[in-house]
């Protein structure tokens, strides 16, 4: 004891201060936490974390079921009484699509049944002589070529966002043309190129696997006739018996087509007498017109919209540039073009690596919550 102490106070002793370990205590309850945690995780099967959720109890097991076969209808929060356009209401006038009903199909089957294959011989309920070969035309009952050879949708659901592609240039080359019917599946476009040779075995060959078709059609570039799609393009600068002698001609080099798409064409879908003049004729003979989506100065949309014509337009070009990796990119646009529209329609060539990667990206696109559907399902979509 020292001297200071004894000569201290009684009760004034010097104090000791207790430190305590507070960061031990920490880490201590830290860990406590975490393993509370971690035991509730384990030992609690609540996914949903405490969220509500309800369970139905199946009696029945329903096998072949897919995704595309259960629709999840969303209820969005809107003004007044609009529920939005994949829930509101269209009355059967404003439909300008196919009308399934009138497909005669090769197996005798109706609309609702299963699609294994489309029919392969010209329809004579729409087909023509002329001096070229057949032209489309629509029957005296209003039956049109594109109700006689689309290819039925058996399950369509509204909430679930569309993809239509087409693959253009069937016919030019003979091992292209295989790959691509041999790779890609029924729902996919096919659109034949009026030069192309052997189209009639093009056609039977795309039709019996399942696939809807379009016909290429030449129209004027802007730069014409540096950059030339062919003889009998259709050129601003024509009268319209040579206009319309010419686009007989190319109407007759195949047949069993909804419609046509444009190749090149910047100049003449920019014209507005021009495309009036072809689409007033494409409408006449109960044929789509597809915008092949390279120009942003197309007009066709318009012009189509003002004469009430089945149409459709090309959103995303996939292979402006053929590598994979922009393909690929090009695909994800895609996706999520069709996801906040609804819909979405994309166009390529019948390149080697845009089929493959066609082939590898509409695998599990059914999971991914998307469907894809031939061009013709997508003519009445909301804009």
């Amino acid at each position: 004891m020292s001297s200071e102490d004894l000569t201290a106070p009684l009760g004034m002793g010097k104090r000791r201060l207790v430190r305590l370990p507070f960061g031990l205590i920490g880490a201590g309850l830290i860990s406590v936490v975490l393993t509370t945690a971690l035991i509730w995780i384990l030992v609690v099967d609540d996914p949903y974390g405490g969220e509500p959720f309800a369970v139905l109890p199946l009696d029945e097991v329903v096998e072949g079921i897919t995704s595309q076969d259960i629709e999840v209808v969303e209820i969005r929060p809107t003004v007044g009484d609009d529920l939005g356009p994949n829930l509101r209401q269209q009355s059967s006038g404003d439909y300008l699509g196919p009308r399934y009903e009138m497909i005669i199909r090769p197996d005798g089957l109706g609309p609702e049944a299963p699609v294994t294959g489309l029919a392969i011989n010209p329809d004579t309920r729409v087909s023509e002589r002329s001096d070229y070969g057949f032209l489309p035309m629509v029957s005296d009952a209003g039956v049109r070529p594109l109700d006689a050879y689309a290819r039925p949708i058996v399950t369509q659901f509204t909430s679930i966002p569309k993809i239509a592609v087409i693959v253009t240039g069937l016919g030019l080359s003979e091992t292209g043309t295989q790959n691509a019917i041999d790779s890609l599946p029924a729902d996919v476009t096919f659109a034949l190129a009026p030069y192309g040779s052997d189209l009639d075995l093009w056609m039977q060959q795309a039709r019996m696997k399942g696939h809807e078709l379009l016909l290429q059609l030449p129209l004027e570039p802007f730069d014409f006739p540096d950059n030339d799609p062919g003889p009998h393009t259709l050129l601003v600068s024509l009268q319209p018996a040579e206009l319309l002698d010419r686009l007989a001609f190319l109407l007759t080099r195949a047949t069993n087509y909804v419609g046509v798409i444009g190749e090149m064409g910047a100049r003449f879908s920019s014209t507005r007498p021009s495309m009036q003049y072809l689409l007033e004729k494409l409408e006449s003979r109960g044929l789509m017109f597809v915008d092949n989506g390279t120009t942003s100065r197309s007009i066709a949309d318009e012009v189509a919209g003002e004469l009430r014509m089945p149409f459709s337009g090309v959103d995303v070009v996939l292979d402006e540039v053929p590598r994979e990796s922009n393909i690929d990119a090009k695909l994800l646009q895609l996706e999520s073009v069709a996801r906040a529209r609804g819909y979405a329609v994309a166009a390529g060539s019948a390149l080697p690596v845009t089929v493959r990667q066609l082939q590898e990206w509409v695998q599990d696109l059914e999971q991914r919550g998307l469907q894809l559907v031939p061009v013709s399902a997508t003519i009445d979509r909301d804009e």
